[in-house]
This record gives C-alpha cells, sequence and structure tokens, in this order.
C-alpha cells in the first residue's frame, strides 16, 4: 500500500495499491488540483512537490530533474511530481508557495 499526504491541504491522504505510478498521476486520479503548466512533461517546475518525509520512496531524478537542479530550479528536498514516481511507503508533501492556486484553501 502507498500513501501521500498533502500536509498544507488539511492532511489529504491518498492511498493505491499500484506502485511505480507518477506522483501527478495519483493526485490527479483523487480529484485534486494540482499545477501543470507544461502539460506533466518535465519542461518546468510549477509541479514541484515540497519533500517532508519519503525522498527514499521515490524513483531516482530524471534527466529533467537533474537539469532543474543544476539550475537552482529545484531543491534537495523538493521533485517535479509529473516525473517522480511512488515505488512504496509513505511521501509527506507539501505545494510550493508559488505554485498554489488561489481557488483553493491551503493549511499552515
Amino acid at each position: 500500500m502507498l500513501k501521500i499526504i498533502i500536509e498544507n491541504l488539511n492532511h489529504k491522504e491518498i492511498i493505491s495499491s499500484e506502485s511505480n505510478r507518477k506522483v501527478i498521476e495519483l493526485i490527479h486520479e483523487n480529484y485534486i488540483d494540482w499545477m501543470h503548466a507544461c502539460g506533466k512533461k518535465g519542461r518546468c517546475t510549477t509541479c514541484k512537490m515540497i519533500i517532508e518525509e519519503g525522498m527514499e520512496n521515490l524513483s531516482p531524478l530524471t534527466d529533467r530533474e537533474e537539469i532543474f537542479r543544476e539550475n537552482e530550479r529545484l531543491k534537495l528536498n523538493e521533485r517535479l511530481t509529473c516525473q517522480a514516481e511512488l515505488k512504496s511507503g509513505t511521501l509527506r508533501i507539501r505545494v510550493a508557495e508559488q505554485n498554489k492556486f488561489p481557488h483553493m484553501e491551503y493549511s499552515g
């Protein structure tokens, strides 16, 4: 069983029995609005997540993420939801401040 907890969305929990799924797919399948300006192609950083816990449960960095990290557009505790696959366990994340939607209510 896999679990994603989005801390600043009132600790919203997503449960899945399917591993090796991109994080953004699991989020969207659970009817949670999450920004992705480039259409989930890894060409921007609008879908980034801040990882509070569970980095070890994700797939390795993709080439696209490596480029963004080298250009200092992704910090060490950030990944792109359109690139990272959840392999196992629990992932605790936050929506980055600059990627919050104005029509959604976020918690602290």
